[in-house]
């Protein structure tokens, strides 16, 4: 069964075809890989596995996934959009596929006009990620095109969090509750951090994740000082704290959680009163999630709170973002944000240091969703765990 929701995909085609039309715009190329997946999956609900690819959607007619011929059937089974051509540009360099229709962009160019499809003005989405090469190409094969970058009007549409988003991301966050008791359960002095990673990724599996939106993060000891530690064949010690986060994600949207705990069970006062500093800055960045505020107004109650207790050196990431198709996506609300949150926006509290001369670092967070009148949590099992300080 495909990830993708039909009545999500054609309202988000009528999206982005008003984005269009407000820009005189003939047509949208979206470009998206493996590693950039979210603004393909956003239109298509899928991803192809090695290859590159771009969605093409005119402001009439039928859009067009650009790709490969290794995900050609796989997009006609599994993707939104079905209507597929090939370019080498897209494909696994130097492979050979004998039997595959591969054109290139002024083939494409000429199609679409044998079909009525003049393009003159196209908007791109993706320009920071887009390869030199496929942005090459592709003028070269629509010569004398302009190419405008609607990128942040396109990521603008993915900020605002639809019923159906919103309940994919809670399935995740679900995911993640399962994840922490057995990732809790295997940590001990002697376990490897490989073990930890395995335990949660293997429930949300079982349990439904079609893919997870980072590398799970085990970071043990001084590896913890690393931001986003991935699990290693490192064996934890006594006395260490380690840090855990997984990202599962549901019809491609990812839920998450972090949090930092003494691989022995037993929190020294030391690593005791660090951590519940870090919860109060959770609480007060909590209680600013309302609708009508923004990141310069989310950032200063836990930014002074840092200030004051001595961790503002070791503050490297702000302490509120947006969650969806990535685990950390526009908008971030830091303290030059000027973003405003909405009802249904979906935000993480994400509260960190990194570099501490003793403890080396940590991280907690957990996601709440934005109401009429303040937020709600995903997790009402983290959100109870993290509003009381450690005893």
């Amino acid at each position: 069964m495909a990830y993708y929701n039909r009545a999500e995909s054609d309202k988000r085609i009528a999206n982005i075809r008003q984005i269009l039309r407000a820009n005189n715009l003939d047509a949208a190329l979206i470009y998206f890989d493996e590693l950039n997946v979210a603004n393909g999956w956003y239109v298509t609900g899928w991803c192809g596995q090695f290859e590159k690819g771009s969605v093409l959607i005119p402001v009439e007619g039928e859009p067009i996934l650009l790709g490969g011929p290794e995900s050609e059937p796989f997009a006609q089974m599994d993707s939104a959009v079905t209507k597929v051509r090939c370019f080498p540009v897209f494909m696994v360099p130097e492979e050979e596929y004998p039997n595959a229709t591969i054109i290139d962009f002024k083939q494409l160019n000429e199609e679409l006009k044998a079909e009525g499809t003049v393009l003159k003005r196209i908007g791109v989405v993706g320009t920071t990620t887009i390869p030199h090469q496929v942005y090459l190409d592709f003028s070269a094969g629509f010569e004398g095109v302009e190419l405008v970058d609607i990128t942040d009007a396109y990521e603008d549409l993915r900020a605002y969090k639809s019923a159906w988003e919103g309940e994919q991301i809670i399935k995740a966050t679900n995911l993640c509750d399962l994840a922490y008791d057995k990732m809790i359960a295997a940590i001990r002095p002697g376990a490897y951090e490989y073990e930890v990673a395995a335990a949660g990724e293997a429930v949300c599996r079982a349990s439904g994740a079609n893919s997870f939106a980072y590398s799970t993060i085990v970071g043990s000891g001084e590896r913890a000082k690393a931001v986003v530690p991935t699990a290693t064949n490192r064996i934890m010690q006594d006395g260490e704290l380690v840090m855990i986060g997984i990202a599962p994600r549901v019809n491609g949207y990812a839920g998450t959680f972090g949090d930092t705990i003494p691989v022995n069970g037993v929190f020294t006062q030391r690593q005791k009163d660090l951590l519940n500093h870090m919860r109060e800055t959770m609480r007060l960045t909590k209680e600013m999630l309302k609708p009508g505020m923004t990141g310069k107004e989310i950032d200063v109650p836990g930014r002074l709170y840092y200030e004051k207790h001595g961790l503002k050196d070791y503050l490297v990431c702000p302490f509120a973002h947006s969650i969806g198709l990535m685990e950390a996506e526009a908008p971030f609300f830091g303290p030059n944000g000027d973003f405003v949150l909405v009802p249904g926006m979906a935000v993480m509290v994400d509260v960190s240091f990194f570099g501490h001369p003793e403890l080396f670092g940590g991280r907690i967070e957990t996601g709440y969703i934005i109401t009429e009148t303040g937020c709600k949590p995903m997790s009402p099992k983290m959100d109870a765990y993290f509003s009381a300080d450690l005893k």
